[in-house]
């Protein structure tokens, strides 16, 4: 048998690249358990591969090192949020109002219903390294151009599609903030009362941006 045979061979039904595509999985679910909950400093490479039930050989094989994985995990879900909040408000649409509210209830939820992602989205992934704060702010900027698609093209002059981008962008970072804080315990707010907030915030800039009455 030669090695590429022996390397695709079928055990349990799934080949070479499902096997591996599942290890993956169960890294990435134990970096998310760890990271989301230790903390990333605090969880090396052998912790992970320990709560994945594999070896650290398995660990070399999709990822390079703990930054690597946590760019992983961050990555997906990151990919999943934005799907989802793009979804809900999509299926709000045309109502710019009720657009604005399913898409921040998604994200605020999402985040609030599961300590582990509120914990490695909004803290983890903060200052852990260069590549990742680029990600990071590119992520803030993907949100905020959501938020602008949803509210625009504002009538007026040609600046308006710059004030649009700033107050998306003030508003993103605003909420993302808010989510720092009532994660690290600073906030006593309900997560119904931090979807108001967050709406009410976004739909009196919207009214201000777009000179509704």
């Amino acid at each position: 048998m030669t090695g590429t045979q022996a390397a695709g061979r079928r055990y349990g039904g799934r080949d070479a690249a499902q096997r591996q595509q599942e290890r993956r999985t169960r890294l990435v679910q134990a970096g998310l358990d760890l990271f989301g909950t230790a903390g990333y400093a605090s969880v090396s490479v052998k912790q992970v591969c320990s709560h994945a039930g594999l070896t650290e050989r398995y660990f070399y094989e999709s990822f390079r090192d703990r930054e690597d994985l946590l760019a992983g995990v961050y990555n997906e879900l990151i990919a999943a949020i934005t799907a989802e909040t793009a979804q809900a408000a999509a299926a709000a649409a045309p109502d710019v109002d009720a657009q604005l509210r399913a898409g921040l209830e998604v994200f605020i939820r999402t985040l609030a219903d599961d300590a582990r992602k509120a914990r490695l989205v909004l803290i983890e992934v903060v200052g852990a390294s260069p590549r990742l704060e680029v990600r990071r702010r590119e992520v803030l900027h993907e949100f905020a151009a959501m938020v602008a698609a949803v509210v625009g093209p504002l009538p007026g002059p040609e600046g308006s599609s710059g004030r649009l981008t700033m107050t998306a962008m003030s508003l993103v970072g605003g909420v993302n903030e808010l989510l720092v804080d009532w994660t690290l315990g600073h906030q006593n707010a309900t997560v119904d009362e931090l979807i108001d907030l967050s709406h009410t915030l976004f739909i009196a800039a919207y009214r201000a941006v777009s000179d509704r009455p």
